[in-house]
């Protein structure tokens, strides 16, 4: 009798010795079973149920880890029965898996930045080695590090224990160490593909998107209407938060790759879209929101009235508008506090925050509206411009109108609503106006927009109503929003051009990942580290001049903070067969909900950490430890339901074998188990 099997795998004919399983059978010729329980090392198990695949005249589903081949079988890997049981087996494992995939920090960020490993480099004192990791999605590092808004940190899981990691300062940190290395972290280009972007607009969105698509080896130039590049981050950051020698720093490094950079450009005057789409294989729009909102307030059109963004804006090309000794601006948001702190270094005598809210509901951050408390500006809340107030067509006072809170609305927020008849009038020699911002039409006529007048763009694709134009950023959708959000949408652009550029397109599909609901009870156990105090100029010297605030980190004091870190998203993410799967298989990896098992992470063993909320119960740790480590220190606890893994320590020696073997660790498909650094 001949040794040698023939068989067919999905529609593909291949031999195999006899004896052989189907999984080795398939493995041997490069055909994918998926498995969680399998180690060919090891003999067949079977406990997951993922290897299931459907044979030819057989009524039942074959567990390919074990089933032997046999002559003439026909196999079906893919086949719906083997599907619809592939896919349950994963709903119940992922119903009662409690794991962090991805660590809330970097969920949070609308880039996705790897927030943990770039911490945790920092912490290593690797500070190219995190560069190069915040790169990988942000190109602008020690800029956006300064002025991002830092949604990660308002995520970050170490709040439960006392403050979130300061995240944003240390990407910071680590980028201006390398830069005053001397050292520049450049993606390495990839062959030319002899295809042309053309980018309209040098802000974060232009630059990022520029930065991705030179790097898969296209032609990029960037066309900007200002004399410089730097979109926001140049014309609407005052100098105290950002200076503007570090970003031209990085933008210099951005140039270096070779893309080109056209200043003082103005579409519809110097070329029109259509003449750029004929220049170039794709086009990304990304022009930003240049044009400040207005309040629809009687006197807005009176001398003295600025806008918030063209007041930041003409400061920052180096001109001083008149705004006289007494100013107010009206707003709650960041550029609001932008503004105000602004007009203080200008030299007003008094400076006022118009807002019809209390401080709890504004926008900005806590930090801004601290700073700009320090540095002498005076908070009018609970009020609303009514009039602005004028002679001779110049400002001299504004008519504000008293509010007080009343129902939340959608978003939570409490309405402010008018208290009626209680008026103030506050005497002004200007009032700068910082309630929004929106795009400029101008040159773009030809794409369709929304009904508030931005750019239309595919949320997921970003093309927009004409075949090789996309856009990103403030100009599109819903408008403008912080920086690392139109750089996040930038980079998402960069991709689907990318693939467009191939004559490929990309279908979308969300991601499944595991995430932990916790509770501050989970994180009485950590020591207590309190966040490292950024330190500052006094408020009494820094309300003088625009020379930066924030004096930096030292190394010590970022690596202490970096450590502050807990490392909430799984070490193995990349490695983890279980999300690979569900991803593959899963429509809704929370269907089954109830009862979890009563999870805990245990050190017993030393040198290896394991986390009983991610495990399985696939038993290869057990069987390694058994089978291949010959140990049989782990084994398998209880019965049914409330089963455990746990290791049994008959003698004090044994402990020690664990940290010369750590085969389980390399078997774990799930990430339950970690060596301990």
């Amino acid at each position: 009798m001949s040794d040698i099997i023939n068989l067919i795998i999905d529609g593909k004919s291949i031999t195999a010795k006899s004896g052989d399983t189907i999984l080795t059978a398939a493995e041997k010729n490069g055909i994918e079973i998926p498995n969680l329980c399998y180690i060919k090392e090891m003999s067949p198990y079977g406990a997951c149920g993922m290897c299931v695949v459907e044979a030819e005249g057989m009524p039942k589903l074959l567990r390919a880890c074990s089933a032997k081949v046999s002559e003439g079988m026909i196999i079906n890997t893919k086949g719906e029965r083997a599907l619809k049981a592939r896919r349950i087996a994963l709903e119940l494992l992922m119903g009662d898996h409690k794991g962090d995939c991805i660590g809330p920090c970097s969920l949070n960020c609308p880039a996705h930045t790897d927030c943990q490993k770039y911490v945790k480099e920092i912490g290593e004192g690797r500070f190219e080695d995190a560069v190069k990791t915040v790169k990988e999605v942000i190109a602008l590092p020690a800029s956006i590090g300064r002025v991002c808004p830092h949604p990660c940190e308002t995520a970050c899981r170490r709040q439960h224990v006392e403050e979130p990691i300061s995240i944003a300062y240390l990407k910071a940190f680590a980028a201006d160490e390398v830069l005053k290395s001397g050292k520049h972290i450049l993606p390495e280009k990839k062959a030319s593909t002899g295809k042309s972007v053309g980018i309209i607009g040098g802000g974060p969105a232009g630059l990022s998107a520029a930065f991705r698509l030179i790097g898969n080896g296209h032609s990029v130039t960037i066309y900007d209407k200002m004399p410089k590049m730097g979109g926001m981050l140049r014309y609407g950051i005052p100098e105290y938060r950002l200076p503007k020698a570090v970003l031209d720093t990085e933008i210099e490094e951005i140039r270096s790759l070779g893309v080109e950079m056209i200043n003082s450009f103005t579409l519809g005057e110097d070329a029109s879209l259509k003449d750029l789409s004929k220049k170039h294989d794709a086009i990304l729009v990304a022009n930003g929101a240049w044009k400040s909102s207005s309040i629809r307030c009687p006197g807005e059109e009176l001398d003295g009235v600025f806008g918030g963004i063209d007041f930041l804006r003409a400061v920052a090309l180096g001109e001083k508008p008149d705004i006289g000794k007494k100013t107010a601006v009206v707003g709650g948001g960041n550029t609001a506090m932008d503004a105000c702190r602004t007009a203080v270094r200008l030299g007003a005598e008094e400076v006022s925050i118009i807002y019809r809210r209390t401080r709890d509901e504004m926008p900005a951050e806590d930090i801004e509206i601290e700073e700009a408390m320090e540095e002498g500006v005076i908070f009018r809340f609970l009020t609303n411009p009514s009039e602005i107030i004028g002679e001779n067509g110049k400002v001299t006072a504004v008519k504000l109108q008293v509010m007080k809170l009343g129902e939340p609305d959608e978003k939570g927020r409490r309405s402010p609503v008018p208290v009626e008849g209680e008026f103030i009038t506050l005497p002004l020699d200007s009032i700068i106006i910082a309630a929004g911002q929106k795009n400029d039409p101008s040159g773009f006529e030809e794409i369709e927009t929304t009904k508030w007048g931005t750019i239309l763009a595919d949320e997921i694709t970003y093309t927009t109503s004409i075949p090789g134009v996309f856009a990103a950023g403030d100009t599109t959708n819903s408008g403008a929003s912080i920086a690392i959000k139109a750089i996040a949408e930038a980079n998402e652009a960069a991709k689907y051009i990318d693939a467009y550029l191939d004559g490929i397109e990309i279908p979308y599909k969300k991601p499944v990942l595991s995430e932990r609901t916790v509770t501050d009870d989970m994180f009485t156990e950590y020591e207590k580290h309190p966040r490292i105090k950024m330190p500052q100029r006094a408020p009494e010297d820094r309300r003088n001049d625009f020379t930066e605030i924030n004096l930096g980190f030292n190394e010590e004091e970022a690596m202490q903070e970096a450590k502050r870190c807990l490392s909430c998203g799984c070490h193995d993410y990349g490695h983890c067969k279980l999300i690979k799967y569900a991803d593959e298989y899963c429509t809704d990896c929370k269907k089954f909900s109830g009862e979890y098992h009563k999870g805990f992470i245990e050190s017993k063993l030393e040198i290896i950490t394991r986390d009983q909320n991610k495990c399985i119960l696939c038993s290869l740790c057990v069987r390694t430890c058994e089978e291949t480590a010959k140990k049989g220190i782990l084994g398998l606890v209880g019965r049914g339901f409330d089963t455990i893994i746990s290791p049994e320590f008959r003698n004090t020696d044994i402990r020690s074998i664990c940290a010369d073997c750590k085969k389980c660790v390399e078997v774990c498909p799930t990430g339950a188990l970690k060596i301990t650094e």
